[in-house]
């Protein structure tokens, strides 16, 4: 009975498990930067804190207002005549006039903490749309690299068909029949590594999605063939240069970083400044009685509204040493962000280069593919008809697959190369 049990219980987890349905996608680029900044939990977190921020602003700014409290209070008391109460009511309002200007720096400070957070957030979809750009691309390269391998393993299954006919004809040795069947073997070997890749690929960009591994996807080819616009669109190096400077999060989150750094400066210096402060109460006696059931109201409403100054003297160096602390604060922001500006600039020149030597391996690639092609074909045809060996024809295939192999990288190592330029320049991903 207890193993029966067992059994059910069993069957029930593993129905449960893989009872449950997997979604089906079908993407393309654009589609997948929207879904990953719809779920990535990442992102989440970080809009969470840029809402935890605003909060904080948006209550820095009520701090000029007054405060308002009220107070309710009863006694009870033993004494020779026995027991007696007696309470009180009041309300007072106090309110700073100045505090060293720190209350609009704090308000400042917080304003520019949340803007900080929004740049923060686009630097981060940045980085996430490359990581994505990078994988989609990967993924596109394979099938086709993985579409050439079937043509070639279709026409290595002629091959191996006809070799095994010449050879029972006895047309071709023992040996080349076999290195034919090692061809074929090879050239299926490839197909199945290819597509294990694309699989792979496939989970690795699921994972920048923050899809579940088990949904099934499938990513829109966009068009790839025209390549040549990518270099006739493609601005001059100073272009480049000055269009990344004005947008680069990085730079911008730089400057906001010296504009906190100054208002920590001004906040520490306001230390030396004396702060106002006004306060106003009203107060009463409430309704007492004794034991001796004797009652009565007490006190008469009293008023009160003073103002009073706190005059810092001497603070056993803290606030001096505050002000150097956060000086050299500011000066570090500021050589941040020189070394950004500097990091930039090489960064940005480095990737146009990379453009522009990855166009030139892309035509050279593409010139070599198409006469490796076509010399492929020629050798095929001249092998049915028994004019060149076995060797040859293999050599030249193998000299296609590298050939058509790097083509395909260099293709879309350009594409790659060339929309991480334009992620610096602050233009749209798209393909």
């Amino acid at each position: 009975m207890k193993k029966s049990l067992t059994s059910v219980f069993f069957f029930l987890l593993v129905c449960s498990v893989f009872g449950q349905e997997s979604k089906s996608y079908r993407f393309s680029l654009e589609d997948c930067l929207r879904f990953a900044v719809a779920n990535s939990y990442e992102r989440k977190s970080m809009e969470l804190t840029g809402e935890s921020l605003e909060t904080i602003y948006e209550q820095s700014k009520l701090q000029r207002l007054p405060n308002l409290s009220a107070s309710v209070g009863q006694n009870f008391n033993n004494n020779a005549n026995g027991w007696s109460t007696s309470g009180n009511v009041g309300v007072g309002s106090s309110v700073t006039i100045y505090q060293g200007g720190n209350i609009t720096n704090t308000i400042e400070q917080n304003r520019l903490n949340v803007e900080r957070n929004a740049v923060q957030l686009e630097r981060y979809d940045n980085q996430l749309a490359t990581q994505i750009l990078q994988s989609f691309l990967t993924i596109l390269g394979n099938q086709e690299l993985l579409n050439y391998q079937l043509e070639v393993l279709n026409t290595s299954r002629e091959q191996l068909k006809q070799g095994e006919a010449r050879y029972k004809a006895g047309a071709i040795l023992e040996s080349d029949k076999l290195l034919l069947e090692a061809q074929y073997y090879s050239d299926s070997n490839n197909v199945v590594d290819t597509r294990i890749n694309i699989d792979n690929n496939l989970l690795d960009l699921k994972v920048l999605l923050s899809m579940e591994p088990t949904d099934n996807l499938e990513i829109v080819s966009p068009d790839t063939e025209n390549l040549d616009n990518l270099n006739e669109s493609l601005p001059t190096e100073e272009e480049a240069i000055s269009l990344a400077m004005e947008y680069m999060p990085d730079l911008r989150m730089g400057d906001y970083d010296i504009q906190l750094a100054q208002k920590s400066v001004d906040m520490a210096r306001g230390n030396y400044l004396p702060s106002v402060s006004a306060n106003a109460n009203v107060g009463m006696g409430m309704f007492s009685f004794d034991q001796g059931g004797n009652s009565q109201w007490y006190g008469k409403p009293s008023e009160s509204v003073g103002v009073s100054m706190s005059i810092p003297i001497y603070s056993r160096g803290q606030t001096k040493a505050n002000v150097k602390k956060s000086r050299i604060a500011l000066e570090q922001a500021e050589l941040d962000y020189e070394q950004t500006q500097l990091s930039v600039r090489q960064m940005v020149v480095q990737a146009y280069r990379n453009v522009v030597s990855a166009y030139n391996a892309y035509k050279v690639s593409q010139v070599r593919e198409n006469a490796y092609s076509k010399s492929f074909n020629a050798y095929n045809i001249q092998y049915q008809y028994g004019t060149i060996t076995t060797v040859e024809l293999l050599q030249q295939q193998n000299n296609y697959l590298n050939t058509l192999n790097n083509y395909i990288q260099n293709k879309y190592s350009l594409v790659m190369k060339r929309k991480i330029l334009d992620i610096y320049m602050g233009k749209q991903i798209e393909l």
